[in-house]
């Protein structure tokens, strides 16, 4: 599971489709209707959150935007209704670089052509839930080297 703190704009269409199921899988861990992944390292900031599952909506209904912006249909009615303000999560500068990396080394495999229009972008966009503050990489990444 990978929630991305990066914007989903700069997504594949294999991550993107991706972080909607995942999302999807944390939002289930959040509501307790799975075992598991119950302890997955990638539900800390959001077990944090004063509200968790309303994180989790909210994170996943920038998601959904993004997609649909594509053309694609992924299924509105697993979100509840956007009638909520949602607390952003602050999230380090070192964590989204850590992941603007990390997201770069998958593309470069996966979709050569996107990579080279991603590698230039030297500082990325938070995704619209997280609020960038100075800091390192969070001791609950499990960074790849």
């Amino acid at each position: 599971m990978r929630l991305w703190t990066i914007h989903p704009q700069y997504l594949d269409t294999k991550g993107l489709v991706a972080l909607w199921r995942e999302g999807l899988l944390g939002k289930a861990v959040l509501e307790g209707k799975t075992k598991g992944y119950t302890y997955h390292h990638q539900l800390i900031r959001f077990r944090a959150h004063p509200d968790p599952l309303a994180a989790m909506c909210e994170y996943l209904w920038s998601v959904l935007e993004e997609s649909r912006g594509r053309g694609f249909h992924f299924n509105e009615a697993k979100l509840p209704s956007r009638t909520f303000e949602v607390q952003t999560i602050e999230e380090s500068k070192g964590q989204l670089t850590y992941e603007w990396q990390h997201f770069l080394k998958k593309l470069s495999v996966r979709d050569t052509d996107r990579f080279r229009l991603m590698s230039d972008i030297g500082s990325p966009k938070p995704h619209p839930l997280f609020t960038i503050i100075a800091g390192e990489i969070r001791s609950w990444e499990q960074v790849v080297r």
